[in-house]
């Protein structure tokens, strides 16, 4: 080689290296849903600790699939209307641009990591029902009843709320008289506190959307994410939502960024959330930019008529490689989860499209 050559490919590796380094932001970020202030903390932890970003949040999720608590994703969520819990889970992972997803599973209380499981395993990208509980098996995880005695108390309680156009409902006692739903839950459970049943009462008729979305950005700019959910309270068995929709519920590209979503997965669906938001921050938008238009997409299918958008609720996420995040929502009173690195994880104010 000669001494030109040899300058010009030392040239060369410094440019690359160069290059290499301009990819990554030099930040670790990871935003989330508002049920996600453990996640982001968990997710940052690891990634600084040279985790690998999609390791790093589905380790973040774990804590809320794990929770029987947290009704709206994993152990403990919100059946279908037969009783039985279902759940719904999708990862990307930036860096391979792999993805995998899970739906309908049953019995499992961690469909995060069956995800992956589909994504590392197979060369499929979803598996849904019997069949993804049956490789979940063949791995190892073991099943656990999903349905805790509090949510199987929410179910019941929603059963009992069914009223037909006479009134009645044959999952009562009969005696359809008008009285105060108070009194007559305790008559129904006698043994549940007031404050349990008060809180399966707000269950059954506004239950909750669930889900969680959580986002990570290492210092290289790797970039990773995931959403798991035990999706629609009430919903008719074999439902699925946007959760485990690649390009809806979740979407990553390494060299733009990632987007997710919480809320009414239909309407998401519809517009291909996640997606959009990746090539609207691709286009040049800024997160909460891109994820304002997600919101505005869903208010035009309903004409922007607010009287009929008050029965949706719908949240977006994004996080750019350059470690820019946004959360928008459709109305007002939204709030995301940011763990930026640099101390504990907070809770941040969404956008919003309509007061």
């Amino acid at each position: 080689m000669t001494r030109r050559e040899l300058i010009l490919s030392s040239a060369a590796l410094s440019a690359a290296a160069a290059a290499a380094q301009s990819n990554g932001s030099g930040k670790t970020v990871s935003i989330a849903s508002g049920n996600g202030i453990n996640a982001t903390a968990r997710a940052v932890e690891m990634m600084k600790a040279g985790a690998d970003t999609l390791d790093a949040v589905i380790a973040g999720v774990n804590i809320n699939e794990d929770d029987p608590d947290e009704h709206g994703v994993g152990l403990g969520g919100l059946p279908n209307e037969e009783g039985v819990v279902e759940l719904d889970a999708s990862v990307m992972h930036g860096p391979t641009r792999r993805c995998g997803a899970v739906a309908s599973i049953q019995r499992i209380k961690n469909p995060s990591k069956v995800a992956k499981l589909v994504m590392q395993e197979t060369d499929h990208v979803m598996m849904a029902g019997a069949g993804a509980l049956k490789l979940a098996k063949a791995f190892g995880f073991a099943e656990d009843e999903l349905l805790t005695e509090k949510s199987r108390l929410a179910w019941m309680v929603w059963k009992k709320s069914l009223r037909d156009a006479s009134g009645h409902n044959n999952w009562t006692d009969g005696l359809d008289a008008p009285v105060k739903a108070s009194a007559q839950l305790k008559k129904m459970f006698p043994d549940v506190d007031e404050k349990t049943l008060a809180w399966a009462w707000q269950m059954a008729v506004h239950p909750i959307a669930g889900t969680i979305n959580c986002l990570g950005l290492n210092a290289k700019g790797e970039i990773s994410g995931v959403t798991t959910t035990s999706g629609l309270a009430w919903k008719i068995a074999g439902r699925v939502g946007d959760s485990p929709i690649i390009g809806a519920g979740l979407y990553v590209d390494q060299e733009v960024g990632g987007a997710g979503s919480t809320g009414r997965g239909e309407e998401n669906i519809r517009i291909s959330g996640g997606h959009t938001i990746v090539e609207n921050m691709r286009r040049g938008m800024s997160p909460t930019e891109a994820c304002l238009d997600a919101c505005k997409r869903v208010a035009r299918n309903y004409d922007n008529d607010n009287t009929r958008l008050k029965a949706i609720g719908i949240t977006f996420y994004a996080l750019r490689k350059d470690g820019v995040y946004g959360s928008a929502n459709l109305w007002k009173g939204g709030q995301f989860a940011v763990n930026d690195g640099k101390g504990p994880s907070r809770l941040e104010n969404c956008a919003y499209l309509l007061g």
